[in-house]
């Protein structure tokens, strides 16, 4: 009776490997290109690539009227001309999709330094709890270093994070109120909630005239939701995505730089205060030191880019004008001539309208 419990279960495991070998050889690349064709910019990228940067959608938005809408990316590169430079940019991908994509790179690739984009927003309930995050996930699961038979599996019964846009709304409006502010001196509020209810009540910018100005105070009210956080290293999801990225550049023996990106913080300012800004940059410093103690180069941008650069005026987005890509890469090109000190040439930044860039904004020198 043993002996054939023992011989069901070898020709079990017998037939699943075998299934697995037929499914990865002659299905498999069909349903990634289906469910996952995010793993071609992972792809693309050539064997001697010696810096890889990912990103999401900062790294290539441009204004129409830049006269270079060249990438970040490929702004870096202009300090570096000998090292073969190379990106992964995909719109509203964080932390959690970095990682994967990052494993995915072949372990015979001979890259030696990965810039990862380290975006302060992504720390915040609202984009935790998007509702892109389920079609996110989604396109991660036959990427996850497990057999590819099993990831389909899971793929087919809907084995990853998956909520309706109903439900992920009722996560961050949750957050904004269990998530209390850690006291301060004199500041009236206690979470996101009572702030932004506050704010909206009282009206933000008021016009020359007097009256209540609609459009500043909902943007207002943006910007208190969207940065309103103190980051809990300890029960922030993004925190363990990116230790996750610190181990596997331990693994493949990585250099390893986060990039801070900038935010608006003059607008920040402007529309709700000097509280928002403190809570802005307090958050960039735990990250900084936090990452710092963990042996990770982290360039803080959080500062560098002034108001005008910053395309969408409307929204909290990390999307640069020329000069403010060219700031973001010039800053972060510095932090590689540790490494890379030799092949380090000197880039004047200039566009077409001759921006004049206070010492203030450049981090590095």
């Amino acid at each position: 009776m043993r002996l054939k419990i023992i011989y069901k279960t070898i020709s079990l495991i017998a037939i699943l490997i075998a299934l697995n070998f037929i499914y990865q050889k002659w299905f498999f690349e069909n349903d990634l290109q289906k469910h996952s064709d995010i793993v071609n910019s992972v792809r693309n990228i050539p064997n001697n690539a010696d810096i890889i940067y990912i990103a999401e959608s900062s790294n290539k938005t441009f204004r129409e009227d830049d006269k270079d809408k060249r990438a970040i990316s490929d702004f870096i590169g202009d300090y570096y001309p000998q090292l073969n430079l190379h990106d992964i940019s995909n719109p509203a991908t964080h932390s959690g999709i970095y990682k994967v994509l990052l494993a995915s790179i072949p372990k015979e690739n001979q890259v030696k330094t990965i810039i990862v984009t380290l975006n302060i927003r992504s720390f915040d309930a609202s984009w935790i709890y998007s509702d892109l995050e389920t079609p996110l996930q989604k396109s991660m699961v036959l990427l996850k270093e497990k057999p590819p038979l099993y990831n389909r599996f899971l793929l087919s019964f809907k084995g990853y994070d998956i909520k309706t846009k109903k439900d992920r709304k009722e996560q961050f409006l949750e957050k904004w109120i269990v998530d209390e502010f850690k006291p301060s001196n004199e500041f009236q509020f206690k979470n996101v909630r009572e702030w932004d209810d506050w704010l909206a009540t009282k009206g933000a910018k008021k016009k020359e005239n007097g009256e209540y100005d609609k459009e500043n105070t909902e943007l207002a009210c943006h910007y208190v939701k969207t940065y309103a956080f103190q980051i809990d290293t300890m029960t922030n999801p993004r925190i363990q995505d990116f230790n996750d990225i610190v181990e596997l550049a331990k693994e493949r023996n990585w250099n390893l730089v986060f990039n801070l990106l900038g935010e608006n913080i003059e607008k920040a300012k402007e529309l709700v205060g000097d509280e928002l800004v403190m809570m802005m940059n307090k958050n960039a410093e735990l990250l900084v030191k936090y990452y710092h103690n963990k042996g990770v180069t982290v360039i803080n941008n959080l500062n560098s880019v002034e108001d005008e650069q910053f395309i969408d005026q409307n929204w909290t987005t990390e999307h640069y004008a020329e000069k403010g890509r060219k700031i973001i890469a010039r800053n972060t090109a510095f932090s590689l001539k540790k490494w890379y000190d030799k092949d380090f040439v000197g880039v004047e930044i200039k566009n077409s309208k001759n921006y004049f860039i206070p010492r203030r904004f450049l981090i590095a020198s």
